[in-house]
């Protein structure tokens, strides 16, 4: 299709962002993720296989392989974008922030998981580690970072380096079941803890 802007810059578990892509690849791997968060919606993420997701999505084996390394490279690939809302999310306030309750980007965040809550899983481990979440705090601590020093805060690597491992832990922990709560109450709880850092220099 003419006049198709090119994809913006992704986000890599192990490196910097990639360049923009031509329109035919950014549809091959649009295609592709679809097809991965169609796969796992019917079954987890370890018991899909190759030939069933390029069945699905309608490429070939060796195209799969031209854009990705192998399905998890896929998988944090298709949840990326649950790494951007959740960074954006954090950073939906404008001046005082509440200290207790949370933005409601925030709370629509968490409530907005459960769909692909299995794949979510499978990708962030309990901690906050697994290679869903290295994109997670990388990205989180990048921009906590920026804000912080743009603000002329002290110590904002200390505190940014805590803001991300917070929020990145406490999301795991809550995807595996780790803490009992609701995407609002624990949207709220996690918002606390992330003031309270903020305050805490």
């Amino acid at each position: 299709m003419t006049g198709t802007p090119p994809e913006a810059p992704r986000a890599t578990p192990d490196g910097p962002r990639t360049p923009p892509e031509d329109a035919r690849a950014a549809r091959t791997r649009a295609r592709l993720r679809h097809a991965l968060l169609a796969e796992c919606a019917e079954r987890p993420l370890e018991q899909v296989g190759v030939a069933a997701l390029v069945r699905r999505a309608g490429v070939g084996r060796a195209t799969f392989y031209v854009h990705y390394d192998g399905l998890e490279a896929l998988a944090v690939d298709a949840c990326a974008d649950v790494v951007r809302q959740a960074v954006d999310a954090l950073h939906a306030w404008r001046g005082r922030p509440d200290p207790v309750d949370a933005p409601p980007a925030l709370r629509e965040f968490f409530a907005s998981l459960a769909p692909h809550a299995g794949l979510y899983r499978s990708l962030l481990s309990p901690g906050g580690g697994g290679p869903l979440g290295r994109v997670l705090h990388r990205d989180l601590r990048a921009r906590s970072l920026a804000e912080r020093e743009l603000a002329g805060a002290a110590d904002a690597p200390l505190v940014a380096s805590a803001v991300a491992a917070t929020f990145a832990g406490v999301l795991a922990d809550w995807l595996h079941g780790l803490l009992d709560a609701g995407p609002a109450e624990v949207a709220d709880q996690v918002w606390q803890l992330l003031v309270a850092l903020h305050r805490s220099r």
